[in-house]
């Protein structure tokens, strides 16, 4: 049976599971859904057509739902999805999507959303997501998988974040990050890969040399952009793991590319 404080008010037609528990003044909308074992903490706000996973935890004063901020909303039935077992730590945001973008904002599996952190909406963030106090990202971002945004970061809209990828506290990012890379600075920079991450997440040594080779070639070889990533493919077309930063490159098209520090594009 759920837990629920009789301060709580959960609207009709809101779909409670097993073993959840509702807070003091929280308010749950009548289109929530809410899985099974989650923990809505005292004054959190849950609205609109969310679903929120098994065992999610959310804390106080968290609104999780609201509309966007987008001059565009009409009020279309846009949705966000929040998956199992992520943590929403007090005063985090998250805005549903738009009729502009997928309509739905989402957050994967084992996320971590520290103090004040906000999500707009069309954003999709990955599995295993950090984002510590204040970070905050724009309409239509998308994380990848074990990716960190360090306290105070800002992603600018319509921008990628590589898996494993580790953005530096203050930084502000207006260019999209490739997997694997660390991103620091008052406007984003690489200043290297991450591999204090890629050691602890499991990734082999002949794996972490040729990420590290392949970064040389890209960011530092001879020739364009384009020229330095084609002869990156073909010398390391049997690591997946390079060949992850080279689809995330040429799968961006025309969107700046966070470059290395001290080279030209």
């Amino acid at each position: 049976m759920p837990l629920i404080h009789p301060t709580a008010i959960v609207e009709d037609g809101a779909r409670i599971g097993e073993g959840v528990s509702i807070g003091p003044y929280a308010t749950v909308g009548g289109e929530v859904e809410i899985g099974a074992g989650a923990e809505i903490g005292a004054h959190v706000v849950v609205t609109g057509r969310t679903t929120i996973g098994e065992g999610v935890r959310v804390f106080p004063f968290a609104a999780i739902g609201g509309p966007p901020q987008d001059s565009s909303y009409k009020g279309e039935p846009s949705t966000v999805r929040i998956g199992a077992q992520t943590i929403v730590r007090e005063n985090v945001t998250i805005h549903r999507g738009t009729a502009r973008g997928k309509m739905h904002t989402e957050i994967g599996h084992h996320a971590f959303l520290m103090v004040g952190c906000h999500i707009a909406h069309d954003c999709i963030v990955g599995n295993h997501v950090t984002m510590v106090n204040g970070a905050t990202i724009g309409g239509h971002v998308e994380i990848g998988d074990y990716a960190t945004l360090g306290g105070l970061s800002a992603v600018q809209q319509r921008l990628r974040i590589g898996a494993y990828s580790f953005v530096g506290g203050l930084t502000g990012v207006n260019a999209e990050i490739i997997p694997f890379a660390i991103a620091v600075g008052d406007r984003a920079e690489l200043a290297g890969l991450n591999i204090v991450g890629l050691k602890r997440r499991g990734f082999s040594r002949p794996d972490i040399h040729a990420l590290r080779a392949s970064y040389r070639e890209i960011f530092f070889g001879a020739g364009t952009l384009d020229e330095r990533v084609d002869r990156a493919a073909e010398r390391f077309a049997d690591k997946p793991p390079v060949m992850s930063i080279i689809d995330f490159i040429r799968k961006g098209g025309k969107r700046p590319l966070c470059l290395a520090r001290n080279m030209e594009g």
